[in-house]
């Protein structure tokens, strides 16, 4: 996976040949490792990194400030708690990993951040505006948009239809207006459809527009939740597992698509992956947590290297 992330497969993927250009590497943080119980690093401090390629330019967006600020976030169903006291941030135009071991609390984390759950304790920032009680809606609206773990697409509807509904919170004419599709719905309806359209070139899947998605690959129907999440133009995009039971190939591609939407549109991504080889290379800063707890937070460098996340990643006995 050295090179997985920052270089194109010598051959097209399927449903387009469009080319884009070559992707950089991760960015770093100049301050000793972090732990468990360590101080965020200020998003002041992330710089963008060198290429380890020479020939790799260096990324087009520097991180900026703090987008998303957690804090001391507990969350729990009825006696089993998912996540405890955990503390971390996001900056702008980052990659931010969260991994861990089966169960850990990853996907939990990301149901707090878009408001499918409700913490019990702690703070949730966005944007200099604490949140309390956000609905997913809501949070659609203030331009967070993810994927899931297990692909949410309509399975009867084609990947054209699939998008548009990534659209749904941009629209502003009434349903009667769209019913008929007459006068200032049908213009907007239009527009939204170019948007789409350019989503569509963007992910190279020109060629399956019109096929219902349950026809498609496992790996293209991963794309196209992707571009669903893309459609609706997100500040903050959150990515549940994005490349689950891929292979190779389909690594490769979903991993420069990736890095494109960050590098290209200066997307902030939140980023749950098992594959560490993945998160290593693409990733600008990793939050490690484990049975509902953060035990690492750092650069990639940082975390790989701390005693905690070797032994959870081990199995060692705590």
């Amino acid at each position: 996976m050295t090179q997985m992330a920052r270089t194109r497969a010598d051959s097209p993927p399927p449903g387009g040949t469009q080319t884009m250009s070559a992707h950089t590497t991760t960015g770093t943080i100049a301050s000793p490792a972090q732990g468990a119980g360590s101080p965020h690093t200020p998003c002041a401090e992330v710089r963008p990194g060198e290429a380890l390629d020479p020939r790799m330019p260096t990324r087009a967006h520097t991180r900026g400030d703090v987008i998303l600020d957690l804090q001391h976030i507990s969350l729990a169903f009825g006696g089993v708690k998912a996540l405890t006291d955990i503390s971390f941030d996001v900056c702008e135009h980052e990659i931010r990993a969260i991994i861990g071991p089966n169960g850990a609390g990853k996907s939990s984390m990301l149901n707090v951040i878009n408001g499918v759950y409700h913490p019990q304790q702690g703070r949730i920032v966005f944007r200099g505006e604490e949140r309390r009680q956000m609905h997913p809606t809501a949070a659609a609206r203030q331009g967070i948009a993810r994927t899931f773990q297990n692909i949410a697409l309509f399975k009867g509807m084609t990947v054209l239809d699939n998008i548009m509904t990534g659209r749904n919170t941009l629209f502003r004419s009434g349903i009667l207006a769209h019913a008929l599709w007459w006068g200032p719905a049908r213009a907007e309806e239009m527009r939204h459809r170019r948007k789409v359209e350019e989503v569509i070139d963007f992910l190279e899947i020109q060629a399956i527009r019109k096929t219902p998605v349950g026809r498609l690959p496992y790996g293209l129907q991963k794309r196209v939740e992707l571009a669903r999440a893309l459609a609706a133009e997100p500040s903050m995009l959150l990515l549940d597992e994005p490349m689950a039971g891929m292979n190779v190939e389909e690594k490769q591609d979903m991993c420069r698509f990736i890095l494109d939407v960050n590098q290209q549109f200066g997307t902030t991504i939140v980023l749950i992956e098992h594959d560490m080889g993945v998160v290593m290379d693409i990733s600008d800063r990793v939050v490690v947590l484990d049975y509902g707890k953060k035990i690492g937070d750092g650069t990639p460098e940082e975390v790989k290297a701390n005693p905690d996340v070797i032994r959870a990643y081990l199995g060692a006995s705590h």
